[in-house]
């Protein structure tokens, strides 16, 4: 069973929905939990919030926030999380924030951001857990594919744990 079914069955067992604020994967983790074809009883609305305006606007990241941690935070990717699930009336929230490529960046306090890392919030039932990784020597697409498939990992583990 791929993960992404394993993902739709447990929402399903649970009688939970799902929602995702997504940056740097662009759309992937939403895109791939609707090959599935039962993720319409999961998945109402997901976000692409590319923009720190769009992650303002569409999934309540605050301004202090971002200008605080950066875009690239686990901070930002806990708001997102949130936003997202409260926004959609979801059980649970997933924010995706990094640097897929091809340049680094740094953060507000000039501390240098490597290409590759990625920061995660998962939102379930109230409660928010976040992690961030950095995937090494990867492209663009490679990253934005590998934090896709750690989203789905992770989700799982949460999943079970409920």
């Amino acid at each position: 069973m791929k993960m992404e079914e394993k993902i739709v069955e447990l929402l399903l067992q649970y009688k939970m929905h799902i929602a995702f604020a997504e940056s740097c994967t662009g759309g992937l983790c939403a895109a791939r939990l609707v090959n599935v074809a039962s993720a319409s009883k999961v998945l109402e609305i997901s976000f692409v919030t590319y923009s720190e305006e769009a992650k303002m606007q569409y999934v309540n990241v605050a301004k202090n926030t971002l200008d605080k941690y950066g875009v690239v935070s686990t901070e930002v990717a806990a708001e997102m999380a949130e936003g997202v699930a409260k926004n959609a009336c979801a059980d649970v929230g997933v924010g995706v924030t990094g640097l897929a490529g091809p340049g680094g960046g740094v953060n507000p306090d000039g501390e240098d951001i490597p290409v590759g890392t990625v920061c995660f919030g998962f939102y379930i039932k109230g409660k928010c857990e976040v992690s961030k990784v950095v995937f090494d020597g990867c492209s663009r697409n490679e990253v934005r594919q590998l934090a896709c498939d750690y989203v789905y990992e992770k989700l799982i583990d949460k999943l079970t744990e409920v």
